[in-house]
């Protein structure tokens, strides 16, 4: 079986064909390219977005999971009204006020442990690429000026509302919208290239001074890095309209080409069942999170565990949840590093393990459906703890469980998480072994003053009938 995704053009659950055409085998395929719809750095991102930006991470970790290579962008939006008015309000220049928050973006995605991508382009570093677009789509006689805008013309360009299924709406051609964002069913001519405002940054161009549509922002990066159709395109369902169809006119009409051969859309996020927003009071961002006590590795675990194409309802006691869920890993984890038994690994090692990665890549091909991958996953843990408690397990079973834990933590990126390598284990033995003797001795206070000093580490200590463990809180 090979992965099979939902495609928000065809409406059907799809084969993933990279570049096209079918090979026999994965290693064939040319690298899976992938545009991801980033941020709009005007402020610091919300859980809502992270949800998003987790399944992109996601995607491409699975996808190398299974052998596949990935050419991967992810962009940056630091040219719109949003960024504009943020920084006239802020008094900053354009490039100061959104190099702060794109800064503060990728020091989010690193807290969340999300894989860097192959590129991350800069709308502003595009404006060439954009000159183009308007120079393709002005030749086919799309493009008309009104007042200094460029607008586009989407009476020309039949098959305008494909992918959001606007067939059975009414088209108002010829009615201009200068807005970034409108509403789901106002359909209007919109903006490639807009007219400078007071104080508005803008690019000279052969049509005037002006500064980019939104839109338009995202079909000239895609050509920039990828010059051709790509394979893969992702974003939040509130992007299909207007955002993702308007990049499709553009595109299209602009190199006479298929855009993207995948539409891939995750679902909203909800916090306690409804809609985010601050005057709610449930309104979050990451670092917002991380005041209230709560770990990132959690929150991660929280926001990859649903199936990207239903609502996600966060909630606090959720993230408690995944503490839980967390906790049960941790622990096996520590069983299995425990055991010392001498001699070769069983038989059924192998198997469970050849029947583990089975199951979970049967799974996860089926429209990437994480909760069953996690399903099956903690099937999988249940079993080893079985086997530890009967004393089944040699070290080399041990060895050979962890080794395949690590390995759909190449997927899931909350095991591992955050792991420091400079951690004394040595100076910690040390003091444990040093603790035991203490409680021997019946010197209490000793040993409640080590285990304290090693909590305030971040060292966990716990007594067990085979004696005392340690880990790292995560």
């Amino acid at each position: 079986m090979t992965l099979k995704i939902y495609n928000t053009m065809s409406r059907k659950v799809e084969e993933l064909i990279p570049g096209g055409v079918r090979k026999d085998d994965v290693s064939e395929y040319p690298p899976v390219t992938i545009y991801a719809c980033g941020p709009t750095v005007y402020s610091f991102a919300h859980i809502g977005n992270f949800r998003t930006f987790m399944f992109n991470d996601l995607l491409r970790r699975y996808l190398k999971f299974s052998g596949y290579k990935t050419n991967h962008a992810m962009n940056i939006t630091d040219v719109d009204d949003k960024t504009i008015n943020g920084s006239l309000r802020d008094g900053v220049t354009l490039k100061d006020y959104t190099e702060k928050y794109t800064a503060i973006f990728f020091e989010d995605l690193k807290t969340l442990n999300i894989e860097p991508v192959e590129h991350n382009p800069k709308a502003t570093e595009s404006i060439d690429e954009m000159i183009n677009i308007l120079k393709q789509i002005d030749q086919k006689g799309i493009l008309y000026s009104r007042e200094g805008s460029l607008y586009f013309n989407i009476a020309k360009f039949p098959s305008y509302g494909r992918l959001s299924c606007l067939e059975s709406r009414e088209t108002k051609a010829g009615a201009r919208y200068d807005a970034d964002e409108y509403d789901k069913d106002d359909v209007r001519d919109f903006a490639l290239w807009k007219a400078p405002k007071e104080n508005e940054p803008f690019w000279e161009t052969p049509y005037g001074p002006g500064r980019p549509g939104w839109h338009i922002e995202c079909s000239a990066m895609i050509r920039k890095i990828f010059g051709k159709t790509i394979d893969i395109h992702t974003g939040g369902v509130d992007l299909i309209f207007p955002h993702h169809e308007n990049e499709i006119a553009q595109s299209e009409a602009a190199y006479d080409e298929q855009f993207v051969r995948y539409w891939v859309h995750v679902e909203h996020l909800l916090v306690d069942g409804t809609k985010m927003s601050k005057s709610a009071g449930n309104f979050y961002t990451l670092r917002d999170l991380i005041a209230k006590g709560y770990s990132p590795r959690s929150i991660r675990y929280l926001l990859m565990s649903a199936h990207y194409r239903k609502q996600l309802n966060f909630t606090l006691d959720g993230i408690k949840q995944a503490d839980q869920a967390l906790e049960r890993i941790d622990n096996l984890i520590v069983r299995l590093k425990d055991v010392k038994k001498a001699g070769e690994a069983g038989a059924e090692t192998a198997d469970m393990i050849k029947k583990l990665i089975a199951d979970f890549t049967e799974t996860m091909d089926n429209d990437l459906n994480i909760s069953g991958g996690l399903g099956v996953f903690f099937d999988f843990v249940t079993k080893v703890n079985t086997l530890i408690a009967e004393d089944k397990l040699t070290e080399k079973d041990a060895s050979m469980f962890l080794e395949a834990v690590s390995r759909l933590d190449s997927v899931f990126g909350f095991i591992s998480f955050g792991e420091e390598e400079d951690v004394d284990a040595e100076r910690i033995n040390a003091l444990v072994e040093e603790r035991i003797q203490a409680k021997k001795n019946k010197d209490f206070r000793r040993s409640d003053e080590i285990r304290d000093m090693l909590k305030d580490e971040g060292i966990i200590l716990e007594d067990t009938k085979d004696g005392t463990r340690w880990k790292r809180k995560k």
